[in-house]
C-alpha cells in the first residue's frame, strides 16, 4: 500500500487517561506508541497529512458516571489524562481534532461533531489510515464514519488497542469494519517513501 498526496494517517484518542495508569485504561493501550511513530515517521517523509483525533471532555460529560453514562471521568479538558502520551511523536503540523467537547453528546468517532470530513475534503484525501485507541469504541466508530463519508479506509490493526467490556469485542469490531468495507493493514505492508 503506498501513502500519496490522497491519504491521510488518523490517529485515535492516544491519550493519557487511555493508557496504563489513566483514568480509563486500555489494556496495553501504551503499546500502540512506538508502532504509531513509525506510521507517522512514514506519512511525514510522504509529505502527507496527519490528523490525531482527542476526546476532550467538559467536566459534566453525559459519558460520565455520575450523568448516567457507562465511563468513568476521563479526558477532561486541560487536565494531564487529556493530555497524548509523552512519547507519542507527532509532527508539529499534524491537525488536532477535538471531540466530545458539548457536554450533552457523545461522540466515538473523530467525524462527530467536528469537521473533519470537511478537512479532508479540502485536501482532496481519498484514503484514510486509521490506529489508536480503542479499537472496539473510538477507533471503530472513526473507521465506520469514514467509510460512510466515502473514504476508502484502511484499519492499521498492529496500531490499535481495545477496551474489551466483553473478551472479544475488539474482535469482533475489527469483522464489523471489515464486512462495512474496511481494510486491515500492518506497518510491514505500506510501501516505504521514496
Amino acid at each position: 500500500m503506498k501513502i500519496t498526496d490522497k491519504t491521510a494517517l488518523i490517529v485515535v484518542d492516544v491519550q493519557n487517561d487511555f493508557c496504563p495508569g489513566g483514568a480509563l485504561p486500555v489494556s496495553a493501550g501504551d503499546s500502540v506508541v512506538s508502532i504509531l511513530n513509525r506510521y507517522a515517521d512514514l506519512f511525514v517523509r510522504s509529505n502527507a497529512p496527519i490528523y490525531a483525533t482527542r476526546d476532550w471532555h467538559p467536566e459534566n460529560h453525559l459519558s460520565f458516571k455520575e450523568r448516567g453514562g457507562p465511563w468513568p471521568p476521563h479526558c477532561v479538558q486541560g487536565t494531564e489524562g487529556a493530555e497524548f502520551h509523552p512519547r507519542l511523536t507527532l509532527p508539529k503540523n499534524a491537525t488536532i481534532i477535538s471531540k466530545g467537547t458539548d457536554p450533552d453528546r457523545e461522540a466515538y468517532s473523530g467525524f462527530q461533531g467536528t469537521d473533519l470530513t470537511e478537512r479532508l475534503k479540502r485536501q482532496r484525501i481519498e484514503r484514510l489510515f486509521v490506529g489508536g485507541l480503542a479499537t472496539d469504541y473510538c477507533v471503530k466508530n472513526t473507521v465506520l464514519d469514514a467509510l460512510n463519508a466515502g473514504f476508502e479506509t484502511v484499519l492499521l490493526e498492529d496500531a490499535s488497542r481495545g477496551v474489551e467490556v466483553q473478551p472479544g469485542d475488539s474482535e469482533k469490531a475489527v469483522e464489523e469494519m471489515k464486512k462495512r468495507g474496511a481494510s486491515v493493514a500492518t506497518i510491514d505492508q505500506i510501501d516505504p517513501p521514496g
